[in-house]
């Protein structure tokens, strides 16, 4: 084993302090219970608590991973941009599927959701480049509001004695199904 293996396996993990949980008061909606949780991760004081890990793959399947921002969250999909000459963009016109994981370390949360991408229509990705620096950089037609429309979405709450919670929601027609 090298250095850096035995130094990497000596750090601490799972370190923070997860709130209370209630699992018989979860709501039928994942989209409610990611505005619960990520309002409390704002409240608990994490910084960034919109960022997130964009996960896609080319067309040959080869994948790859960004932190991005989150825009927004409907029932349309779960908001993300970029210029369409990214690598993003790029792979997102290949393969059309992508991942989105949050991770709260303080609160010990983390939130994957995995679905289908569309992008917007141009006046909605027009309107998001006017409100955002990058407009000054780039000219709208480069510019994608991307949705990822869930298929899943899974809630994980980690546990110092590693009896972690999984909350997870399946995509059934227009409603959910959830296991915990």
């Amino acid at each position: 084993m090298n250095e850096l293996t035995r130094w990497l396996r000596d750090q601490p993990s799972l370190i923070g302090t997860p709130p209370p949980l209630d699992l018989s008061d979860l709501p039928a909606d994942p989209h409610d219970l990611f505005d619960r949780w990520i309002r409390a991760s704002a409240d608990a004081g994490i910084p960034e608590v919109r960022a997130a890990t964009l996960a896609t793959a080319d067309a040959a399947g080869r994948p790859d991973a960004r932190t991005l921002i989150l825009k927004g969250v409907s029932a349309d999909g779960w908001e993300f941009a970029g210029p369409r000459s990214s690598a993003k963009g790029r792979q997102l016109a290949e393969n059309p599927a992508a991942a989105l994981t949050f991770w709260w370390q303080p609160v010990m949360r983390a939130v994957r959701v995995r679905g289908t991408v569309h992008e917007a229509a141009p006046a909605e990705s027009a309107a998001d480049i006017a409100g955002s620096p990058a407009g000054a950089l780039l000219g709208p037609g480069e510019w994608a509001l991307w949705r990822l429309v869930p298929e899943r979405i899974e809630f994980w709450q980690g546990s110092p004695d590693r009896r972690h919670v999984r909350i997870v929601f399946t995509r059934d027609g227009d409603d959910w199904t959830r296991e915990v």
